[in-house]
């Protein structure tokens, strides 16, 4: 078997992503037989060598890949210091101990579709922000928002407490009736609540939460609290992922996928919906300076 990088031998085993292999490379907390490694460029033959971490031998799993539907009510994460019950409890100990790990978050109430991984790199891929891998939510908010206020999600919303603004989002299907509202929105990015907190800078609350896709893999009709293997061809687009040195011009729109019905929540729309389209912004792009709205 030919020689690998050490720090790709170690995300390609599900123990983290290659940066952080690096950086556990460069501390000294690496270890090849009984060898301390300390630099980035060492190779290994994989089936001859032997590697440690904290004297925690790496080994690679056979590798999974897998979508779950999260319901509201489940901690995104692989155990919980209170109790409280983790996607980890929807799946069979069989997955769970090839050791698959969320790539990216959902909050605990929010619903959608998450990928497991125990591949380090391709985790990285879906998270990092340089990959501008595009989420796509369906939200319903409290009030109708305004045209100024659309305007400002499709150039980015200034978020105080980080001192930063989000990259542009793109809008699509906007439906009212009651004096409410529901949409979906796409973003390149996976800040902690962030579609939350977008709303929340321009005077709106979300009131329902679901996450729909995350780059060509989509929810479909998987039920709550369900898992399916992901194709071929789906692992195949994440990894095929790479990161973008231009983003899409604003007022950009996918009229085929504003054509198609937004999911619902728990039964039928209101009587009386209208829809409109709400146009896009570009999927990613690079920053821009801060400034506040």
């Amino acid at each position: 078997m030919a020689k690998e990088r050490l720090q790709k031998y170690i995300a390609n085993c599900g123990y983290c992503s290659r940066r952080k292999a690096e950086l556990l490379i460069e501390a000294g907390l690496v270890r090849v037989g009984d060898t301390v490694v300390r630099e980035l460029g060492w190779k290994i033959d994989p089936e001859h060598d032997s590697v440690f971490i904290h004297d925690e031998r790496i080994l690679p799993h056979r590798r999974e890949v897998i979508a779950l539907h999260k319901p509201a009510g489940f901690i995104t994460s692989t155990h919980d210091t209170h109790e409280r019950l983790t996607i980890m409890d929807l799946l069979p100990r069989r997955i769970a101990a090839t050791g698959v790990l969320p790539a990216g978050r959902l909050d605990l109430e929010t619903e959608g579709l998450l990928i497991l991984t125990n591949d380090g790199d391709l985790q990285h891929r879906i998270t990092h922000p340089r990959y501008e891998c595009v989420k796509e939510y369906y939200v319903e908010l409290d009030r109708e928002p305004s045209r100024s206020e659309l305007d400002r999600l499709r150039r980015g919303i200034y978020l105080p407490d980080l001192d930063r603004e989000t990259s542009p989002a793109e809008l699509l299907d906007l439906r009212t009736a009651g004096g409410r509202a529901s949409l979906r929105i796409r973003i390149a990015e996976g800040m902690k609540r962030q579609i939350r907190r977008m709303f929340e800078a321009i005077g709106m609350t979300v009131v329902y939460l679901k996450r729909l896709s995350i780059g060509e893999v989509q929810l479909g009709d998987l039920p709550r609290g369900e898992w399916r293997p992901l194709t071929e061809a789906e692992i195949a687009s994440l990894d095929a992922s790479a990161p973008s040195s231009t983003g899409r011009s604003a007022g950009t729109i996918d009229r085929r996928r504003e054509a198609a019905a937004s999911p619902e929540r728990g039964g039928d729309r209101p009587e009386g919906a209208s829809r409109s389209s709400t146009g896009g912004g570009r999927r990613g792009g690079s920053r821009r300076s801060r400034r506040r709205p």
